[in-house]
């Protein structure tokens, strides 16, 4: 186990990561087209790290992640107890199908194309956020805040989004499925 230490600068790619890591902060690592499996990371930081095409099969505790680059990255075998926060991340085309991330907060992300179907995103909180293309189907959004994220469609026949939470403006993305044309009068 390694615990309370500052990783800096190392590109992980074709090492063997250690069992567990607590309480550790990664600056700068390369962890990009790994399959990270069988590790434990609990309450650890990442900042301005790379997991581009990564697997992300581990089981992930109170991470944070900060400024990082997830594009694309396969979070679709994580633990299903895993938390996390992704704060102005670059999560385009991350695939979370069939996960588990209540309460998960998505701070000034890029998430387009990044796919939700059948994840459960109860009260997740999604700040300023690009949802442009993002895939929400058999999402449930129950009690999820999108006021402040734009460009989302999400069907809600197809989707649970009951107390979930959207501004005026974001409206249109609700209304697309039913074929309603909005337009601004002024």
């Amino acid at each position: 186990m390694i615990e309370d230490q500052k990783i800096s600068n190392i590109d992980f790619r074709g090492q063997a990561l250690e069992d567990e890591y607590n309480n550790c902060t990664f600056i700068n690592c390369n962890f990009s087209e790994m399959q990270i499996k069988e590790v434990v990371f609990e309450d650890c930081k990442f900042e301005l790290c790379n997991f581009s095409l990564a697997k992300m099969d581990a089981f992930w505790r109170d991470v944070q992640f900060k400024e990082c680059k997830l594009t694309g990255a396969n979070f679709t075998k994580i633990n299903p107890f895993s938390t996390f926060s992704f704060e102005q991340s670059n999560l385009q085309y991350a695939i979370f199908v069939k996960t588990k991330l209540k309460n998960t907060k998505f701070i000034t992300c890029n998430l387009q194309e990044a796919d939700f179907t059948q994840t459960d995103l109860t009260m997740a909180q999604f700040n300023n956020c690009d949802l442009q293309r993002t895939i929400f189907s058999n999402t449930n959004l129950e009690k999820a805040d999108l006021t402040t994220s734009h460009n989302y469609i999400i069907d809600p026949n197809n989707n649970t989004i009951r107390k979930a939470r959207f501004s005026k403006y974001g409206l249109s993305g609700l209304l697309l499925s039913f074929g309603i044309i909005i337009e601004d009068v002024d």
